[in-house]
């Protein structure tokens, strides 16, 4: 039953959690010379390379403990945040835009702490309430999402294949999905399962266990494209499972999503880092943005990073001390710190990630002269362009702009590579053809008086067949001063996307601070008691297989590769 409900999952904004920069003002320092405090104690020089979620978790966990240390964060965008700041601007030059839409899923225990417990915000003025979310093809509305936790609850699985409204999918075309469900209880995101179905890809596993054609076009392949921005057959089945138990399947509510009632970069991401500008203590957290890192400097007889070489965006050059230094980049950018530097590309594990790549992302906004009905405020899309995952949010309504004279309405695209090389122009009409598809007469009457078009090359994160062992962990095998955080990095946690770059921000500053790597850290729920005893069964089936190892067992995936 808890494959069954993959069927449904097919979604939507699991596609809205790439990262962007936020509202930071520009600081540019140098911290060659270390800093004392007032006993006379040298301050311990921590650079955290990216502002995302990752990076200012690290920063926010170092900056409000009581250790002696000084924090900065680099980033080469003059506002902090990764990808999901407001920094771009209409081609009218009078409207700001994001880099696409962010939700904020039920399973975000850690983030939602932050907001409801420590940063001064209110996370009901920031995030709007839950609400249903629309399907849409070519071909018009195919499913529509419910608020789950507002239904009787049910064992996770069957509540989602009872509660999700398919247009057009048969109840026999979905029954193929249910062997998937002998995948879900071998995967246990244990190192072991991630190395097994890290061979695979999503497409193969589904191909393979009999998935029909429709059901996986119609519903896998969507939420493939939107969660993990490519097609199925591009995508690790390892990540596409636990990403779809992260987001869907963990229980009946997994998939309720809140958006951001404006931009993140203004309601959140501002106030946090005025917060940690601000906060007092023996710590103290410093933003060095429009900068990029351009180089690294170790110290003879050790393989530690000394220091980190930056450049500013008018050509300033700048070397912060380092006694530790915290890698809050995505896959591509990694590769690009290891290629242009001979001290990091010495190393193997180094050497390894110039194999992870990152994908597309085209996020549009189009500002109507009109204002136009959207049934849904958040909807995913599928079938516009081939092997492109899509999604469409009415602005006016999530922001709740109520004297708006005219809609606004973002649509992105995931996988973009083919449309990227569009010039703005075409491609705002391109949208708008789509638009007009979807939501029909009102939108063919209105005019685009105005639009954002903001091109991520591969600026998200790759979770290709075969990428795991070429991810970070939270702590360097071969630099002891080198930690890694993200939503690429190898954790326990079970995490996703935001929530996963967030908890491995919080495991890395625990590891340099000397704790657990786990402290205060909000853990995942449960397993339900069904799924937990699929899991069980199949992990004595393997035992008993093994002859007592595990190990030595056969996984569901040698018999299908």
């Amino acid at each position: 039953m808890q494959l069954l409900a993959l069927t449904l999952a097919a979604s939507l904004g699991i596609a809205t959690s790439f990262h962007v920069p936020s509202t930071v003002k520009p600081k540019l320092h140098s911290t060659s010379t270390k800093l004392f405090a007032a006993d006379g104690e040298a301050k311990k020089n921590i650079v955290i390379i990216g502002g995302g979620w990752g990076g200012l978790s690290c920063a926010h966990t170092l900056g409000c403990s009581d250790s002696n240390v000084s924090v900065t964060v680099v980033d080469a965008a003059n506002r902090v945040g990764g990808l999901v700041r407001d920094g771009y601007m209409s081609m009218n030059g009078t409207r700001k835009a994001e880099a696409g839409q962010h939700g904020f899923w039920d399973n975000y225990h850690n983030i939602f702490n932050l907001m409801e417990n420590e940063l001064p915000i209110n996370v009901d003025d920031v995030l709007t309430g839950y609400d249903l979310q629309g399907q849409y093809s070519p071909k018009g509305l195919e499913a529509v999402w419910p608020v789950y936790r507002s239904n009787p609850q049910l064992p996770t699985g069957l509540a989602q294949a009872l509660y999700t409204t398919f247009e057009n999918l048969s109840v026999i075309d979905r029954l193929t999905a249910f062997p998937l469900v002998l995948a879900f209880s071998e995967f246990d995101n244990s190192k072991e399962a991630w190395e097994q179905y890290d061979k695979i890809s999503f497409r193969d596993l589904c191909v393979k266990l009999g998935v029909s054609r429709k059901c996986y076009e119609e519903t896998f392949e969507p939420m493939i494209l939107t969660g993990l921005f490519a097609p199925g057959e591009e995508c690790s089945a390892a990540a596409a499972l636990g990403m779809a138990y992260f987001f869907v399947l963990k229980s009946q509510n997994s998939f309720d999503v809140r958006w951001c009632k404006g931009n993140i970069g203004d309601k959140i991401f501002q106030p946090w880092v005025e917060y940690l500008e601000n906060k007092e203590g023996n710590s103290e957290v410093n933003f060095l943005t429009s900068t990029r890192v351009i180089g690294f400097e170790g110290s003879e007889g050790s393989n530690d990073i000394t220091k980190v070489i930056c450049q500013s965006n008018d050509g300033e050059h700048i070397e912060l001390e380092a006694d530790t230094v915290v890698f809050g980049v995505g896959g591509a950018a990694l590769n690009g710190l290891v290629r242009n530097s001979p001290l990091l590309a010495k190393h193997a594990e180094f050497r390894k990630f110039a194999n992870l790549r990152g994908l597309s992302v085209l996020a549009t906004r189009l500002y109507f002269d009109r204002l136009v009905d959207t049934k849904y405020s958040a909807n995913a899309c599928w079938g516009f362009d081939e092997k492109v995952g899509q999604t469409f949010f009415d602005i006016t309504k999530l922001h709740g702009i109520d004297d708006a004279e005219g809609s606004i309405i973002e649509v992105d695209y995931y996988h973009a590579n083919s449309l990227l090389v569009m010039d703005d122009e075409t491609i705002v009409k391109k949208v708008k053809r789509d638009l007009d598809t979807m939501i029909g007469k009102e939108c063919i009457e209105a005019t685009v008086i105005d639009a954002a078009v903001v091109r991520l090359n591969t600026a998200v994160n790759w979770y290709a067949p075969g990428s795991y062992k070429n991810m970070p962990s939270v702590k360097s095998l071969s630099i002891s001063n080198a930690y890694f955080v993200g939503d690429l990095v190898k954790t326990d946690h079970g995490s996703w996307s935001q929530e996963k770059a967030f908890v491995t921000g919080k495991e890395a500053a625990n590891l340099i601070l000397g704790n657990t790597i786990d402290k205060d850290i909000i853990p995942l729920s449960d397993d339900e008691i069904h799924v937990a005893a699929g899991r069980k069964l199949v992990s004595m089936a393997k035992e008993a297989v093994g002859l007592g190892d595990k190990s030595r067992a056969p996984s569901l995936v040698d018999f299908l590769w």
